[in-house]
């Protein structure tokens, strides 16, 4: 019995210190933490919770999670 490969569906997290808590708009663009590119939402979300976490005390400090496939194939359904 064999398995099809999973999909891989690629995902970016990042973030920074935004200047307001009302918008999405960084502080300092050469200052954005990339914390990588995983290749599902599972790894994707963890990675970001770490740094979610991590960054806590910092309420000015968001993390944000990207479907980079969703913008290299937008007629996807996944």
């Amino acid at each position: 019995m064999s398995t099809a490969p999973k999909k891989q569906l690629l995902h970016l997290v990042f973030g920074g210190e935004l200047t307001s808590l009302e918008g999405v708009e960084f502080n300092d663009l050469s200052k954005l933490d990339i914390v990588g590119i995983f290749p599902d939402y599972a790894s994707a979300h963890a990675a970001w919770k770490e740094r979610a976490q991590a960054t806590v005390d910092h309420a000015q400090v968001r993390y944000f999670i990207v479907h980079l496939h969703r913008l290299l194939n937008p007629q996807s359904a996944d």
